[in-house]
């Protein structure tokens, strides 16, 4: 089994007096993409910022590769190989693509940015024709993109990715997805990766969790998931029928 990479352990989080993160615990091995699932309300968010810095924990730990970095100042934890690619992409509109490729190489010092920058442009060929051009004015698929670009110019060991799917045509949902399992295969970067598309999640994620209520309720391999019963139903959409042909309305989740 792969070393793992980043381990969160019973965390607890609040915005204001509301508890989102009740307990939670999961585990990123290295190389690996892992996914959250959850509706809206469960957590994942809380869960993606307080990894990253942006919100501190009320009680437990965030471990990466065994050193702790809960509490730490976000620029410190992009230093150490973190990168957290928001829900809404929140790319810099009145800057160019270029520049925003810049801001996320902020942080390194080497020699290899303008290497890492002609890597990007051969996963994301758009952005390279869009070098120019406001990202503001770019389009929702094209911001997305730039949005993970940005991110892997930062050279992080793993990519908290939220909501990457929202917004965007299934063509779009596709290509996306199908770039980060290259970049995960052939860059080895690995992912935590927090959606509301199941399907696409599961698609190409090695494991998985299932959180509501800031709880994580399910956890196991993406295909043993997405053949549980109460995944299909409640989260990809497959319906449930009886002898007689009727859905099972009133089944609740086993997990509850």
């Amino acid at each position: 089994m792969s070393d793992v990479l980043l381990e969160i352990r019973n965390l607890e989080a609040f915005y204001g007096p509301v508890m989102a993160i009740r307990g939670a615990s999961l585990e990123v091995p290295e190389g690996a993409i892992v996914t959250v699932l959850g509706a809206n309300g469960a957590g994942k968010t809380t869960l993606l910022k307080t990894v990253s810095g942006v919100m501190d924990p009320d009680k437990g730990e965030v471990l990466l590769a065994g050193e702790s970095i809960e509490r730490s100042e976000p620029d410190r934890i992009v230093r150490k190989g973190v990168v957290h690619v928001p829900e809404g992409r929140e790319v810099f509109p009145l800057l160019d693509v270029e520049e925003n490729l810049a801001m996320g190489a902020w942080t390194r010092s080497d020699d290899g940015v303008a290497e890492d920058r002609e890597m990007i442009f051969g996963y994301f060929p758009i952005l390279e024709e869009r070098l120019r051009q406001s990202a503001g004015t770019l389009s929702g698929g094209e911001q997305q993109m730039l949005a993970i670009a940005r991110g892997l110019m930062a050279r992080p060991k793993i990519m908290l990715l939220d909501e990457p799917s929202l917004g965007l045509s299934p063509i779009l949902v596709g290509e996306i997805f199908s770039i980060l399992r290259r970049l995960n295969e052939e860059r080895g970067v690995a992912m935590l990766l927090v959606e509301q598309n199941a399907k696409a999640a599961l698609d190409i994620a090695d494991f998985g969790y299932v959180m509501e209520l800031g709880r994580v309720v399910m956890d196991g391999p993406a295909k043993r998931l997405a053949d549980n019963r109460d995944i299909r139903e409640f989260y990809l959409g497959a319906k449930e029928r009886s002898q007689r042909g009727e859905r099972r309305w009133k089944r609740r989740k086993t997990w509850r």
